[in-house]
């Protein structure tokens, strides 16, 4: 009897402790702004453990003496720069703020000491700094105001660097040289229009900087600039139509340039300039997909680029001698985020991933062919055994367009007719990829949710065409792709047409507002990141050195005809038609979309008597990067899921 009673005792002691658990609430930050959001449950935190622990890791940048390497990863509560020496080596960590550090970048002659960028709470207004090994000294070398550095590019003898700054009125991108180890040296090379302008090379003697302006997706133009006397000069033959001229290097020679354009057709190519016979000569031409990056070796004889062929990424190796490019097929299926060259001429440092992998660093050795794993992250004790290859999927549109996307469907433990998520990219010249969905994969798993990735009109990787679709007055012509794929929806055995939900961020905010109010019939519920809710209001708000070339995507409000266009298509005034709950998550020091766009929009529908959920960050920008801000989204998001979309 008495063991009966204990064992009675420690049964009901377990209950108590469970109630306890229940009643027990995350503690909301300071830094944070909540309203409508319920009390979330602190047992959320050991539930999802599994999922919010992971970590990845990039390449920064190589040693230029010995083979070791800066890489960008996580630890604490962001992103910091650490140190590896080997592959599989311990990463030491070298940064410690509070802030992301992403990027770095060696001084290219000795490696004493290494350049990086940080911006504070996600003002995006990065300032360069300098970092000394020896001593772990930090020296600020940018103005330290309101003002946005970057675009590093090393002189060839490595004692100055070229960068670019709108410090002179925070609208204009301006391009500037500095010697690293003497601040007072920064001095303007030349003074430009327009924030788009970016220093892609130093030219082989040093004696001039190759430019880029950036004035939309389907338009860039190159510049030679003398570094002694400023004076500009636009390079290539200058058409009619609009193309995109992107830089990639100088050739080792200095009689040219490599470039990557869509002059020639639909896709992005490869090719090469020769200053004193002005002849274009296109290199990829026989593939028919879009080059990405590319990157020149150390001795010039070789190129690495990579292609973006139905969002899955190619690496190629050219001869500079001969043209001729070959596949390197032993990099197995997958992203590849970023390329460089050690200064051996043979060992390329890869960012890569896949749909079950973290991004983490290799090295391709193009002599042997060997692909070197240098990082290994860790899971963080999240179960990947039943994750499915994300499928490639289409469907017709309103008007007979082929929309494509990837499904990723829910465990295979799930049975019946499997609820759906529809993440919109943002961009809008943006591309939803076959990736590593990180925590996402808790809706697979764990609530046995189908999530698809559409690559709307307007998306890039499919043609120059196709990205000019959603422009200007046909903006809603993509949200229209998304009422297509809710027809598409209905017709899977496998999906239920009766409980969608839509999110995205920034550009795939605004989708999702616009969705939320065009289809409000045909979703639950809606999740809009950092969205754009009156590109009027947007318009006016951004930053001013961005406001030219989203002018030249969205339209020009200074148009009176296009100023009427956007308030009859802003979300924020068709309110009255979100029927269903949106969650508005929002970082408050956003300069592209500002947090009125978020604020205005929440009072909105709060007026109407609509459900509103509302989450800000006080010390974040344009998407949440800090781990604490990160995981209360999550915790969030997974309430408001089981509340409105499951329930």
């Amino acid at each position: 009897m008495g063991k009966r009673l204990f064992t009675l005792f420690l049964l009901l002691s377990a209950i108590l402790s469970l109630s306890a658990q229940q009643d027990i609430i995350i503690p909301v930050a300071d830094n944070l702004v909540i309203e409508g959001i319920p009390d979330l449950r602190a047992s959320y935190i050991d539930e999802v453990k599994n999922y919010t622990e992971f970590r990845s890791a990039a390449l920064a940048d190589w040693n230029p003496v010995k083979k070791e390497m800066l890489i960008s990863t996580r630890f604490g509560n962001s992103n910091q720069i650490h140190y590896v020496k080997f592959p599989g080596g311990d990463r030491k960590q070298i940064t410690f703020f509070d802030e992301p550090v992403t990027s770095a970048t060696f001084d290219p002659v000795n490696g004493r000491y290494f350049l990086f960028l940080k911006d504070v709470g996600g003002n995006e207004f990065s300032q360069i700094y300098r970092f000394d090994l020896n001593n772990n000294k930090i020296t600020l070398l940018t103005d330290g105001k309101r003002s946005q550095n970057g675009g590093i590019i090393w002189s060839n003898k490595g004692d100055r660097i070229a960068y670019s700054s709108t410090g002179r009125n925070g609208e204009d991108r301006d391009i500037f040289i500095m010697n690293p180890l003497d601040p007072g040296s920064d001095r303007m090379v030349v003074e430009n229009k327009g924030g788009g302008w970016n220093v892609i090379d130093w030219s082989p003697d040093d004696m001039n900087l190759l430019l880029e302006e950036y004035i939309s997706v389907n338009e860039t133009r190159l510049y030679q600039v003398n570094v002694s006397t400023g004076r500009k000069n636009r390079l290539l033959p200058q058409n009619e139509e609009a193309a995109t001229y992107s830089g990639i290097c100088y050739s080792k020679d200095g009689k040219g340039i490599y470039f990557i354009t869509n002059m020639r057709g639909e896709f992005n190519q490869l090719a090469y300039y020769n200053f004193s016979s002005h002849e274009i000569i296109y290199i990829t031409n026989s593939i028919p997909w879009d080059v990405e990056i590319a990157d020149i070796s150390k001795d010039g004889s070789l190129m690495a680029f990579t292609t973006n062929e139905n969002g899955q990424s190619k690496l190629y190796l050219l001869s500079t001698a001969t043209n001729k490019f070959r596949l390197a097929k032993e990099i197995p299926a997958g992203l590849i985020g970023g390329i460089e060259w050690f200064s051996d001429s043979k060992s390329i440092g890869i960012t890569f991933s896949n749909y079950s992998s973290l991004a983490d660093v290799f090295e391709y050795n193009t002599a042997t062919g060997e692909f070197i794993r240098w990082t290994e992250s860790e899971l963080g004790g999240m179960d990947i055994s039943g994750l499915q290859e994300p499928q490639l999927i289409s469907w017709k549109s309103f008007d007979g367009k082929i929309i494509s996307g990837y499904l990723y469907r829910a465990s295979g433990k799930y049975s019946g007719k499997r609820p759906v998520i529809i993440v919109i990219h943002g961009g809008p010249e943006g591309q939803s990829f076959p990736s590593f969905l990180g925590r996402s994969n808790y809706y697979l798993n764990e609530l046995g949710i189908s999530l698809i990735y559409p690559n709307v009109r307007g998306s890039t990787g499919y043609g120059k065409t196709f990205v000019d679709l959603d422009n200007g007055m046909k903006r809603e012509d993509s949200v229209k792709d998304i009422g297509a794929l809710f027809d598409w929806i209905a017709q899977n055995p496998d999906l239920d047409k009766d409980r969608i939900m839509v999110m995205g961020g920034s550009y795939g905010g605004y989708m999702t507002l616009a969705v939320s109010f065009m289809y409000s019939d045909r979703i639950r519920c809606s999740l809009d990141v950092v969205g754009i809710s009156n590109f009027n209001t947007f318009m006016k708000n951004t930053e001013a050195y961005r406001r030219d070339l989203r002018r030249v995507e969205y339209g020009d409000e200074r148009d009176p005809a296009m100023a009427s266009f956007f308030e009859s298509t802003a979300p924020i005034n068709h309110t009255d038609k979100i029927k269903k709950p949106l969650f508005i998550v929002q970082g408050g020091n956003d300069p592209r979309v500002p947090y009125t766009e978020s604020m205005q929009m929440k009072e909105k529908i709060r007026q109407n008597g609509g459900i509103v959920w509302f989450l800000m960050a006080k010390d974040e920008g344009h998407g949440f990067r800090k781990k604490n801000n990160v995981d209360f989204q999550f915790y969030s998001t997974i309430e408001f899921i089981k509340q409105y979309l499951l329930n």
